[in-house]
């Protein structure tokens, strides 16, 4: 495809292939601006029904713009060849970065604060991306955070093959169908790996396991087959030991109700990770509002400290209704 032209799309670099299709580079000579075309695989093309769906998702997600989502310019068909026009996202995605292990934590933290920015405006509009992963998610050369392939997974295949992954929506570089597979097993939430329907829960799942490798280096469920992960995605707890000593109390909070197995006890709304993140420490640290809304070591610390105050108060107050003269 390099060196040729589809419609008024100059196609000049292969950034990316993958279960989902191929990714380049092409300018877009109308507008001259360099963008990124996804030419669709033939299996999809070849469906009417799934070509239909799939335009119709094309527009919803076209008319959905953030600053930290990949804008989808639109949906094109040239002689049987079909793809997407898509924002060029200059930079690094995080899948290469954490190659070189986990970030700083005020770094992680800003990272997850702009993918839940993008995800919060993403379902109030019932967007749900259903593929988030480090792989899905770029840093631009001025910081600015850029979730990818929004909605894609959906839009690419039909209710009733939802969950085929071996048409996983990924972009890789050189890696083999199994890799494909495993890099996406490993963010699946519980529902979505038992083929359940989904909702905005299984992206604040997915959120979650991405906190946690940007914390630790490493997805906190891992196996040599897809086998493997799911089962210990089903059965384990993430090693909570090997976050950074310093992770904030609340960022551990987080990333606990992100990751309950139960989407009904996970974290309601990614609003609330998005609050968390962006306030140093979100919890009171004075008065009584503060043991109600603190986390509980540090609830019976203060009680501890409390408690003995309050039985001298108590005595004091009984001896002054003893001695107090008559009103």
């Amino acid at each position: 495809m390099i060196g040729q032209t589809l419609a008024h799309y100059e196609i000049s670099e292969l950034l990316g292939k993958g279960g989902m299709g191929e990714v380049y580079r092409a300018r877009d000579s109308k507008l001259q601006r360099d963008v990124a075309i996804k030419i669709l695989p033939p299996n999809l093309s070849d469906d009417p029904e799934r070509s239909a769906r799939f335009a119709r998702e094309a527009r919803t997600l076209a008319s959905f713009q953030h600053p930290n989502v990949a804008s989808i310019y639109g949906f094109e068909d040239v002689d049987g060849t079909r793809f997407l026009v898509m924002e060029l996202v200059e930079g690094e995605d995080l899948a290469h970065r954490l190659k070189s292990g986990a970030l700083p934590i005020q770094d992680a933290m800003n990272i997850a604060s702009q993918i839940a920015q993008g995800l919060e405006d993403a379902h109030e509009k019932g967007i749900i991306h259903r593929d988030l992963k480090p792989a899905n998610v770029r840093v631009t050369r001025d910081g600015t955070v850029k979730i990818l392939d929004f909605g894609l997974a959906r839009a690419m295949t039909a209710d009733s093959v939802e969950q085929d992954l071996s048409n996983s929506p990924t972009i890789t570089e050189g890696m083999s169908r199994t890799g494909v597979i495993l890099g996406t097993a490993a963010y699946m939430s519980p529902e979505q790996a038992r083929g359940q329907e989904l909702d905005r829960r299984t992206d604040i799942w997915s959120f979650g396991c991405v906190l946690y490798e940007l914390l630790t280096g490493q997805a906190p469920f891992k196996g040599r087959t897809v086998t493997d992960v799911i089962a210990e995605i089903m059965k384990s707890e993430p090693s909570w030991d090997d976050l950074p000593k310093d992770t904030p109390r609340h960022v551990h909070t987080l990333m606990w109700r992100c990751l309950k197995k139960d989407p009904r006890e996970r974290l309601r709304d990614i609003g609330e990770a998005r609050f968390y993140l962006s306030t140093p420490e979100p919890f009171p640290t004075t008065g009584r509002a503060a043991v109600r809304a603190a986390p509980n070591g540090m609830t019976k610390r203060r009680a501890a400290a409390i408690a003995p105050l309050l039985v001298v108060a108590s005595f004091g107050a009984g001896w002054l209704l003893r001695t107090a003269p008559p009103a």
